[in-house]
């Protein structure tokens, strides 16, 4: 799932963008969307995650930027807590909502009564522009849906680094998730506590960014709290940093007593070790 090196010079990071689509289930609590990525991926092959990917250069088409609605390039800046770049910040919003629909088939947009979500991700899976798409779609894609929740870096060790933007987002009531069947093989709806789960007894493969994120999740009743958490603070910067300690794998999180960084990032553990099972697990 992932390639550590610490012997491996690190590579620059790519800028990523995922949306946690959220699900109310009333007295249940909520769950999240997850997509399975495809196996012969190179990073996190196998690895059941939030829908997702790196920016492109044509997240800043033109259209698109005029096209964002509920947020002003400012407004999304401060939203990340990344003000010296806010023309990027809009295009990290951007990338999110067009990744989440490739993936998973769930656009963070208004559209037209006349347009038919299906048929713009099929011509989208075909290979035309998302921007001339939701240009002719006419579509008004929403930033204001989505909420910063936390930026993950991958860490040095490994050979394929993203700086990953995090976003919440409340499902649209009249879409239905369905994954690509390309990048992601397979989607499905479940609770923090059911995920969190799954893994445990290794029916599902989460990465260590994956595990935290529920592990924070399944401290929410509802999607809304989880939501008015995220919005009334900062989204926290999480790095960490790779030990292979005589054979164990050991990720570090900020405020470790041996990481870099000693005030902490995220509650909870500040450790993860990957277990010879294969499983990721947090600890102290």
């Amino acid at each position: 799932m992932l390639q550590f090196d610490a012997t491996r010079e690190a590579t620059p990071t790519k800028d990523a963008a995922t949306i946690i689509v959220l699900r109310d289930l009333g007295a249940q609590g909520f769950e999240v969307l997850f997509v399975k990525r495809a196996a012969g991926s190179q990073f996190m092959g196998g690895a059941y995650v939030f829908p997702g990917g790196k920016l492109d250069a044509a997240d800043s088409a033109p259209s698109l930027i005029a096209a964002a609605r509920g947020r002003t390039a400012s407004d999304a800046a401060a939203a990340l807590n990344e003000s010296e770049d806010a023309a990027k910040s809009v295009a990290l919003y951007i990338a999110a909502i067009r990744e989440t629909f490739e993936e998973a088939g769930i656009l963070f947009a208004d559209l037209p009564i006349a347009a038919d979500r299906d048929s713009l991700r099929m011509r989208l899976a075909s290979g035309a522009p998302f921007a001339a798409l939701m240009e002719e779609a006419g579509a008004a894609l929403r930033l204001d849906a989505l909420v910063p929740h936390a930026r993950w870096v991958t860490p040095a060790a490994e050979p394929r680094r993203f700086d990953a933007r995090f976003f919440l987002a409340r499902a649209p009531a009249d879409q239905r998730a369905q994954h690509d069947d390309h990048e992601a093989t397979d989607s499905v709806w479940l609770t923090p506590q059911d995920a969190l789960a799954r893994a445990a007894k290794h029916e599902i493969q989460l990465p260590p960014p994956t595990l935290r994120t529920l592990e924070l999740l399944s401290e929410f009743v509802s999607a809304d709290e989880a939501l008015k958490v995220s919005a009334n603070r900062k989204p926290p910067y999480v790095w960490p940093v790779f030990k292979d300690d005589e054979g164990v794998h050991t990720l570090l999180l900020p405020g470790d007593r041996e990481h870099p960084e000693k005030a902490r990032a995220l509650d909870g553990p500040t450790r993860f070790i990957l277990r010879a099972d294969g499983r990721w697990e947090s600890r102290d």
